[in-house]
C-alpha cells in the first residue's frame, strides 16, 4: 500500500519531463557503459550472475570507501547519459546489469544523489542493524516541499528522528497491532466479495460460453484501482464510496487520476530543484502540485465528515464503534482518542490513501497473470484457499490463516515485481560491507528487483513458485531461508505504515476471486515493465476470467 511505496525507488523519469523544461530533444544512439570507467565497455554476466568482488586486498586490509567499484564519478555526466539512453523507466534492469558486471557492491552518483548500492541479504541485515533508533530514508523533496508551501503538516513518511517516532507509535496501533487488524479486516473482506460480485455479474453479461460457464478476457487494471480505492476509503474512513455501481462518482475518478498524476511527476523532481522549478512557473511543478492539491482537498472532505459525525455524536466513543461493536475506520479511532492533533492525522490519512492505490492495483495485476500462465500454482492456492474457507465458517481472518499459499504468493509477486525498487538507509554508523568501509550518513540502498532475480539469493529464481515461503513444502523440502530476502514494505520500525491494510486487501481479493474465477492468459510472454515511482507492466495484461 501506501509508502509500500512510494519513495522507496531512487529513479527518474525525466527524458520527457527534463526535455520539456530544458528546451532540449531527448537523443537517441548515445550510448556509454554502465559501469563508466571502471568496466572496460562491455555488460557481462547472465540473468542472476553477480560477480564475486575480491573481499580483501593483497594486505587484508578493509578497503576504503574510493575503491568500492563505480558507475562513473561525476553526476552530471551520469545524469545526462541516464536521460540519454532512457534508463529512467529501466532503472532496475540497469541496477541488474551494473550487479553483473561490478559484483555485489557499487556506488553510483546521479545529479545531485550519491548511494552505495547493495544486493546480498548479509549486506543488508548488517544495514539494518546499524539503522539506529530512528531510521531515515531518502526523503522526497518534492513531496516535502509542497507541503512546506501549502502549509501542511508532514506524515510519518517525510518526518525523521523522534517526532517521527512519536507519530508513529501511535499509528501502529490503528493499522499494524494485530486488534487493528481483527477490526479491519471484515470492511476489506466485504469489498473484496463485492467486487467479485460485480465481475461475476460483467462475466455472465459479456462474456462467451454457456450460461453459468461464460468467460470474459479483459484488462482488469481499472477495475482493479477502483477496488484499491474503494477497500482504503472503507478502512481509512469508514465508509464506502460507490465506485462499483454502473457510474462511479467523478471525484473517485479525479482523485485516482492525481494519485497517478503525483507518481509520474515524483521522478523528475528528484533531480530539480522543486522551489526554482516554482519559481520560474514550470509546468512540472505546477502539475506535481495541483495533484497533491486534489488528493489533500479529498482527504479534507472525508475528514470533515468524521468530525460532523464525532461532533454530534452524544458519546465520542461511538464514532470508532467501540460502544456499538461498530468500527468505522483509523480516522475515526485517531480523532477518538486523540493523541494526535487534527493537522497531524490529516497529513497521515492523506499519505496513506495516496499511497494505498496504486502500490496495491499493480501488484494484482502481476497476481493475476502469474497465477493465469501457472495454473498447476493456481490450482495448489485454490485447493488451499477452498479447504481453509470451508473450515474458516466466513471468518476472514480465519480464512487467511488457514492458506498460507495466499500470503506466499503476494511474496512471490513483491519479489519478482518489488512496488518500489530499492529500500533505503543511512547508517548512524560506519559499517564494512563487502570488505569495504561506508561512512556514518551514507544513503545506501538495498536493490529489491535484481536481489529478487538473482540465483545468488533464490533457488530458479524466475520460476513464480509461492510455496518457497513457506517451512512446510508439499514436496517434501524445506523453504528457502528467507531472511531480509522479502523487503518489498521495509523493514523494521520504517516499514510501510500500511503494510498489514495492503497485504490483507491483496490476500483477501485473490481468496474470492480463486474460490469463484478460473484465471488463463491469452499470451503467458514474460512482461515487460517500466519504472515511474513504482514498478508496473509497460503494457497491461489481459486476464480471461472463467466462472468456476
Amino acid at each position: 500500500m501506501s509508502s509500500m511505496s512510494m519513495g522507496v525507488t531512487v529513479c527518474v523519469r525525466a527524458q520527457g519531463a527534463v526535455s520539456r523544461l530544458l528546451g532540449t530533444s531527448p537523443q537517441k544512439g548515445f550510448s556509454t557503459t554502465a559501469a563508466g570507467t571502471v568496466v572496460d565497455g562491455k555488460l557481462e554476466g547472465g540473468k542472476g550472475a553477480v560477480k564475486e568482488v575480491r573481499k580483501k586486498g593483497v594486505d587484508g586490509r578493509v578497503r576504503s570507501f574510493e575503491e568500492i567499484p563505480h558507475t562513473g564519478k561525476n553526476g552530471w555526466i551520469n545524469l545526462v547519459k541516464f536521460w540519454r539512453e532512457n534508463r529512467f523507466q529501466q532503472l532496475h534492469k540497469h541496477m541488474e546489469r551494473t550487479f553483473n558486471v561490478l559484483g555485489p557492491i557499487y556506488r553510483e552518483n546521479v545529479g545531485t544523489l550519491s548511494s552505495v548500492n547493495i544486493l546480498l541479504p548479509s549486506d543488508i541485515s548488517e544495514l539494518f542493524k546499524s539503522e539506529g533508533l530512528h531510521p531515515r530514508r531518502m526523503t522526497l523533496q518534492p513531496w516535502a516541499t509542497h507541503r512546506e508551501i501549502r502549509k501542511h503538516s508532514k506524515g510519518v513518511f517525510l518526518k525523521n528522528g523522534e517526532e517521527w517516532r512519536t507519530d508513529r507509535l501511535q499509528l501502529n496501533k490503528e493499522v499494524m497491532m494485530s486488534a487493528a487488524i481483527t477490526r479491519f479486516l471484515p470492511l476489506l473482506d466485504e469489498v473484496a466479495k463485492d467486487f467479485c460480485r460485480m465481475l461475476q455479474t460483467r462475466v455472465e453479461k459479456e462474456g462467451r460460453g454457456e450460461e453459468g460457464k461464460r468467460s470474459l478476457t479483459i484488462d482488469p487494471s481499472p477495475d482493479l484501482f477502483r477496488f484499491a480505492l474503494e477497500a482504503s476509503c472503507h478502512v481509512i474512513y469508514g465508509e464506502r464510496i460507490g465506485l462499483f455501481s454502473s457510474s462511479p462518482s467523478l471525484e473517485s475518478q479525479k482523485f485516482i487520476w492525481a494519485v497517478e498524476r503525483m507518481l509520474t511527476t515524483t521522478p523528475p523532481l528528484l533531480y530539480l530543484p522543486p522551489r526554482l522549478l516554482l519559481r520560474v512557473g514550470a509546468p512540472l511543478w505546477t502539475q506535481h502540485a495541483t495533484a497533491w492539491d486534489h488528493i489533500f482537498s479529498h482527504a479534507e472532505e472525508r475528514i470533515q465528515k468524521a468530525y460532523q459525525r464525532l461532533s454530534s455524536s452524544p458519546s465520542p466513543r461511538s464514532v470508532a464503534g467501540a460502544a456499538e461493536g461498530r468500527y468505522t475506520g483509523v480516522l475515526g479511532q485517531l480523532m477518538e482518542k486523540g493523541t494526535l492533533s487534527l493537522d497531524v492525522i490529516k497529513a497521515n490519512v492523506t499519505e496513506l490513501m495516496a499511497g494505498g492505490v496504486d502500490t496495491t492495483a499493480v501488484p494484482l495485476q502481476f497476481a493475476l497473470f502469474e497465477l493465469g500462465r501457472n495454473p498447476e500454482v493456481q490450482d495448489r492456492v485454490r485447493q488451499q484457499v477452498r479447504m481453509s474457507w470451508a473450515q474458516s465458517g466466513g471468518n476472514p481472518q480465519k480464512a487467511l490463516q488457514g492458506a498460507p499459499l495466499l500470503k506466499g504468493t503476494i511474496k512471490e509477486v513483491l519479489r519478482l515485481y518489488p512496488v518500489g525498487i530499492t529500500v533505503q538507509r543511512y547508517p548512524v554508523r560506519d559499517i564494512v560491507l563487502q570488505n569495504y568501509h561506508i561512512p556514518a550518513g551514507t544513503m545506501v540502498q538495498a536493490c529489491l528487483y535484481p536481489m529478487g532475480r538473482s540465483a545468488q539469493v533464490f533457488e530458479h529464481p524466475l520460476r513464480f513458485d509461492p510455496s518457497r515461503w513457506s517451512s512446510n513444502r508439499e514436496d517434501g523440502r524445506k523453504g528457502e531461508v528467507t531472511g531480509f530476502r522479502s523487503l518489498a514494505f521495509g523493514f523494521g520500525a520504517r516499514q510501510c505504515v500500511g503494510r498489514r491494510i495492503a497485504e490483507n486487501e491483496m490476500q483477501l481479493l485473490l481468496m474470492h476471486i480463486l474460490l469463484s474465477f478460473h484465471l488463463s492468459v491469452p499470451s503467458s510472454e514474460d512482461l515487460k515493465t517500466t519504472v515511474t515511482l513504482i514498478l508496473q507492466p509497460e503494457t497491461q495484461p489481459r486476464i480471461t476470467f472463467s466462472k468456476l
